[in-house]
C-alpha cells in the first residue's frame, strides 16, 4: 500500500439488503474504532432503497455511504433509474460506476461509464470507476492492455484524487472465490499507476487504486500490502460486520 495515500475499504452490497439489514450495519458503525478510522476510510455502497436509512444510522460515520450506480441525467423521464443528485440528497458521498456487472448485464460501454462519472461529480459525489478483464482476456495475455483501454476511455478529463477512485476487479475473480496472486495484482496496479500518472500527473500519483475480487479477512492483509493497492472494493464479505471489520483490521 502507498503510505502517503489513506486507503479506502468500500463494501458493495449489490442487490442484497432489506430494512432488517440496518442491525448488521449498526454493528459496523459501532465496530469501527477511532484508531481504525484514523488509518483507513470505510464505506458501504448499499441498494438505493437503503441509502437514506443507512446514512441516518451512520450519522457522521464512519462508514460513509455510497450508491451502486447512477443515471447520466440529473432528472427526467427515466423510469426505474436514480440520479447522482438523488443519491447525494439521500446522504451518499460516492457512487460506483462501471462495475463489471453493469457493463455485462446492462451493456454499459466505457463512454457511458465516463458520462456517469461526470454525473457523479456534478452532484458532488466521488466516482468509484471500475475496470477489469475477463478470464479469456487474461489467458490471451491482454489483461493489462484491456484495463489500460478502460482507464483511458472511462475516466473523464478533470479527474482528481479527490473526485475519483479507481477499482480494479478482475471479472473472473468476482464472487468466484478465485483470487489473483499478489504478483498479478502488483503488476496490474503498477500499470494502472503509470497510466494515470502519465495522463493526470500528480493527481494520478495520489489517486486511490482499490483491488476487488473475492477479498475476505483471510487474504486481506496480503492483498492490501501490495504496492499501489490503496484499499479494497468488497462484495459478499461486506454484508457481515465481522467480515468487513476483519478486512479493515488488515490496516491495524
Amino acid at each position: 500500500m502507498s503510505a502517503a495515500i489513506k486507503p479506502l475499504v468500500a463494501g458493495n452490497w449489490k442487490m442484497n439488503g432489506l430494512k432488517a439489514s440496518q442491525a448488521e450495519f449498526y454493528k459496523m458503525v459501532v465496530g469501527i474504532s477511532d484508531e481504525v478510522a484514523d488509518t483507513v476510510d470505510a464505506m458501504i455502497c448499499a441498494p438505493s432503497t437503503l441509502t437514506a436509512l443507512l446514512a441516518e444510522k451512520a450519522g457522521k460515520g464512519p462508514p460513509a455511504i455510497g450508491g451502486q450506480d447512477c443515471h447520466t441525467a440529473a432528472s427526467g423521464a427515466h423510469t426505474g433509474d436514480i440520479s447522482a443528485e438523488m443519491l447525494a440528497d439521500a446522504g451518499a458521498s460516492a457512487v460506483i460506476v462501471g462495475h463489471s456487472e453493469r457493463r455485462t448485464d446492462h451493456g454499459e460501454s466505457d463512454a457511458i461509464v465516463n458520462a456517469k462519472a461526470q454525473a457523479a461529480w456534478r452532484a458532488g459525489l466521488i466516482a468509484i470507476i471500475c475496470v477489469g478483464e475477463t478470464e479469456a482476456e487474461r489467458k490471451a495475455g491482454n489483461a493489462v492492455s484491456i484495463v489500460e483501454g478502460q482507464l483511458n476511455a472511462s475516466i473523464p478529463d478533470g479527474a482528481t484524487a479527490e473526485n475519483t477512485v479507481v477499482a480494479y476487479e478482475p471479472v473472473w475473480a468476482i464472487g468466484t472465490g478465485l483470487t489473483p496472486t499478489a504478483a498479478d495484482v502488483a503488476e496490474m496496479h503498477k500499470a494502472m499507476r503509470v497510466n494515470l500518472e502519465g495522463r493526470l500527473g500528480s493527481e494520478g500519483q495520489a489517486m486511490r487504486l482499490l483491488y476487488g475480487g473475492s477479498v475476505k479477512p483471510a487474504n486481506a492483509r496480503e492483498l492490501m500490502s501490495v504496492d499501489n493497492v490503496n484499499g479494497a472494493l468488497v462484495g459478499g464479505a461486506s454484508l457481515k460486520a465481522d467480515d468487513l471489520l476483519g478486512i479493515l483490521a488488515a490496516y491495524s
